[in-house]
């Protein structure tokens, strides 16, 4: 008869699995069937986390079979058990960060949801610049058009302390994450989401686990194990490591009942012995210890050939990535020149137009006072041949007068005065026509400039209508590319505006404690450096002092 089927639930970040195992199962059968199922490679990255039937998360054991009482119920969740040393990954080429956020996302998402939860404590300034690299890896490239106001509105992007510790809205903390989104243009996705890895591990909590304990004192402390050994922290503070102990210096690692005693390499040094409340909690240690060890001494020695034809896979996969890349820079380069010459045509276009209502204008008013100034010669025209007429009709009189002298003296007085009439009409008209003459040669002096200006208005009409060959819209190759905006001033501008609407009442611990930390210049990978000075046995009396 064979053994009966069991179902069990395997949640990733992204996907919930189900499989059917026997109850003769192993963890480790179980777990080569979740990382054949999806794909895995890197699998010394990662391992099966559940909840016990006492309520407390742990790693499923390879070599034992899986709780039976609940397996049917029982959830099981992916999730990277080991992180790598920043020192590796940047002698591997980010090989090993690069394998467990590319062949699958978890490692990346695992991170982002552990910043936003605050599990991993996170400065606001930092929160918002890791949103913007998880703006970029989801969304691609800032787009002004598309990406507006309100676009990352059901995106959760920052931790709620972030958020809650400063008077911003909703939308002053989407401008201030859009303005640095705008700057990672022509990164690939990938790209982006490395660069939220390498910002992230340079967090204090980055990586440890932490586990409560006591030395011989009987002083709560905490322990964290990472990827480079084991770090001793007060219970008030799990930023700040006091006491490190890396793996190079430790030789042998056990515990009896909830006495762990760790024995270091240097045989002078006594051994290093703690006590955890649960002996559950000093198997869990040891295990994540013993992981994390193995993967220290895995990445020290030569590459196996697995290993080796994953890196010269990598780097294949990576120069063809660095190819595409430069493809991608260049169509964004020349697009953007493109962009900018048809803004520069569209600029000239309507300035051009602008030009040529303009010049309408003129030439209308141009023939305006040519109608003006044809109108004004009819008058003055007709005004001189009146006084051309009334000058025969007074030129008649002055002869009538000549020839009349014997004339009676009331007629005499009489022709008199009407010549004197006639000569103040003369005179009257002879002054119209003088002002209609000064008239006249003004208005053929506008007219002169209406002209000009009419002979102009048609050039730039005739200008208007054709394109000149440096406004055509042209691709240069040899056109230097702009440089892009350097970040550090919108980084800057969000300090200030953070440090301004900062609410000191709503301060955490662990926000003291970073803001001091930044005061007196430590960050974390100085403060491992000086808590591993001096030799073991200093630091294990310092430990049993604490």
């Amino acid at each position: 008869m064979s053994p009966k089927a069991l179902n069990v639930r395997v949640t990733t970040m992204d996907a919930e699995l189900e499989f059917a195992i026997q109850s003769t199962t192993t963890g480790k059968q179980l777990f080569d069937q979740v990382v054949k199922t999806i794909g895995l490679r890197e699998v010394w990255f990662f391992g099966l986390q559940y909840t016990d039937s006492k309520g407390d998360l742990t790693w499923i054991k390879l070599y034992k079979k899986p709780e039976s009482p609940a397996i049917k119920t029982m959830k099981y969740l992916k999730r990277v058990k080991k992180y790598v040393d920043k020192k590796t990954a940047a002698d591997n080429n980010g090989l090993n960060q690069a394998e467990t956020s590319e062949d699958d996302d978890d490692a990346d998402d695992m991170v982002k949801n552990a910043i936003l939860t605050d599990e991993i404590y996170c400065p606001p300034e930092t929160s918002a610049l890791l949103a913007s690299y998880a703006g970029k890896a989801r969304h691609g490239d800032h787009n002004k058009t598309t990406h507006t106001a309100g676009f990352l509105a059901n995106d959760r992007l920052l931790p709620q302390r972030v958020i809650d510790q400063h008077k911003m809205s909703k939308e002053e903390w989407e401008q201030s994450i859009m303005t640095w989104w705008q700057e990672h243009r022509s990164m690939l996705r990938e790209d982006a989401m490395m660069e939220y890895l390498k910002i992230a591990q340079d967090l204090e909590m980055y990586g440890v686990n932490y586990f409560e304990i006591r030395n011989k004192k009987g002083t709560d402390l905490w322990l964290g194990v990472d990827a480079l050994g084991l770090n001793i922290y007060e219970q008030d503070d799990r930023l700040t490591p006091k006491i490190g102990f890396p793996w190079s210096e430790i030789r042998n690692i056990s515990f009896s009942e909830k006495k762990f005693i760790i024995k270091p390499i240097d045989k002078k040094a006594p051994d290093f012995m703690f006590f955890a409340p649960r002996v559950r909690i000093n198997k869990r240690i040891l295990a994540l210890c013993m992981g994390n060890h193995e993967l220290y001494m895995r990445r020290r020695k030569p590459d196996t050939i697995d290993v080796q034809q994953m890196k010269a896979q990598a780097r294949e996969e990576k120069n063809a990535k660095q190819q595409e890349r430069e493809k991608l820079q260049l169509a964004l380069a020349a697009r953007e020149r493109a962009e900018k010459k048809q803004q520069e045509y569209e600029d000239r276009l309507k300035q051009m137009q602008e030009e040529m209502e303009r010049s309408q204008r003129d030439l209308l008013e141009a023939q305006e006072m040519i109608r003006r100034l044809e109108e004004q010669l009819k008058q003055l025209q007709a005004a001189k041949d009146e006084l051309e007429l009334h000058q025969k009709e007074l030129q008649g009189m002055l002869l009538r007068l000549e020839e009349a002298k014997h004339l009676e003296a009331t007629e005499k007085a009489k022709l008199e005065e009407e010549i004197m009439a006639k000569q103040m009409e003369v005179q009257r008209i002879q002054d119209e026509v003088n002002a209609k003459d000064e008239e006249t040669k003004r208005l053929q002096d506008e007219v002169e400039e209406a002209r000009r200006k009419q002979a102009e208005a048609a050039a730039a009409l005739l200008a208007a209508s054709t394109t000149p060959q440096h406004h055509h819209v042209a691709e240069d190759e040899n056109e230097n590319e702009e440089e892009l905006t350097n970040g550090d001033a919108g980084g800057d501008a969000l300090k200030q505006d953070l440090a301004q609407s900062r609410d000191e009442t709503k301060e955490t611990a662990n926000d003291k404690i970073h803001r001091e930390n930044v005061r007196q210049g430590r960050d974390k990978y100085k403060t491992l450096r000086e808590i591993r000075k001096g030799n073991t046995k200093r630091r294990v009396d310092q430990f049993e002092n604490m």
